[in-house]
């Protein structure tokens, strides 16, 4: 039998195998079992995903609450730091899997930071960028595995005549508490607002926003008795100053959305996962895993690439950049 029939074999074999995984999982779920009027054994029923925004707490120490999110957390900082303490532990010339994986890593992030803020200031940015990127999308990816959000103590709970039962997992994507996205976001929020006090001088970054020299200017053409050109700079020398302040809101503004474009779109995958688990337990959930593998890749990269942009902005003073348009 040539090698193209059994492989043509095989293929149909497989789809019919993944066809009858999907009519059974349909069967079973809570369509299929109303439509077909089935009666589904307890043990084979997926439960009804509960939606609970808050991270529960696991235990405490002292005062202090441990939710399931933290613990995940420490998952994801604990894997980080093993990774990299195994790959740079015996470091060859010629690299073995591990110390491999760890260098095209380092090397891509380190290149995409170059071509965003050049040689200048790449060693700059590259320790808290990296840091925000690998913490985010290794947060996401852990989230994926089967132990997260399906282990942990079984609690009873009644709204209404119904009673039902829900899991409350030991550990729960770090990405899904506001807390922890928040804090991400005032650390990149403070990084941006230090590099522009230290790198260009708290009077130059201060007037990059409010331009108070405009006023300057116009008192200066008062007093040699230009009254035009002194109602005109200050009409200007206002408008700076409320630019200024819209600028202020815009820097705070960034907390916010860091925030919840974050958190919205790591629970939104969440809940999209359990969801389609419970319609359809088989094969169909397959593909929105691979689906929230990428928005978690594109959510660490716009966390660490906005993160990066701003604090490049801040580095760069207005004085610098009409130099190199000019």
């Amino acid at each position: 039998m040539s090698k193209l029939g059994c492989s043509s074999r095989l293929v149909v074999i497989l789809g019919i195998v993944v066809l009858s995984l999907l009519l059974a999982s349909f069967a079973m779920g809570p369509l299929g079992s109303k439509l077909f009027n089935i009666e589904v054994p307890t043990d084979l029923q997926v439960s009804k995903p509960h939606v609970v925004l808050p991270s529960e707490a696991m235990f405490h120490i002292g005062e202090f609450k441990v939710t399931n999110t933290l613990i995940s957390s420490w998952a994801t900082i604990l894997i980080l730091c093993l990774v990299f303490f195994f790959a740079t532990r015996k470091m060859k010339l010629i690299p073995g899997r591990l110390q491999s994986f760890a260098e095209v890593v380092v090397d891509g992030i380190y290149n995409a930071i170059q071509g965003v803020s050049g040689e200048k200031h790449v060693r700059t940015f590259f320790p808290l960028i990296t840091t925000i990127f690998l913490y985010v999308v290794t947060n996401a990816l852990l989230a994926l595995v089967p132990l997260w959000g399906t282990w942990g103590p079984i609690e009873h709970k009644t709204e209404g005549a119904h009673t039902f039962t829900i899991i409350v997992p030991f550990l729960r994507a770090a990405n899904t508490d506001i807390n922890l996205t928040l804090s991400i976001a005032l650390v990149s929020f403070c990084f941006v607002e230090y590099l522009g006090f230290s790198k260009i001088g708290p009077l130059k970054y201060i007037d990059s926003f409010f331009q108070f020299s405009e006023l300057g200017k116009a008192f200066g053409r008062l007093f040699k008795g230009d009254a035009k050109a002194f109602i005109s700079g200050l009409a200007f020398g206002f408008i700076n100053i409320y630019v200024g302040l819209l600028e202020i809101l815009s820097h705070l503004i960034r907390i916010v959305s860091f925030t919840f474009r974050l958190f919205g779109n790591m629970t939104a995958g969440e809940i999209l996962l359990g969801v389609m688990t419970f319609l359809v337990a088989f094969i169909a959930p397959v593909p929105f895993y691979g689906l929230e593998t990428l928005v978690g890749f594109l959510q660490a990269m716009i966390f660490a690439g906005l993160t990066l942009v701003f604090g490049v902005m801040a580095v760069t003073s207005h004085h610098e950049e009409g130099a190199e348009h000019n």
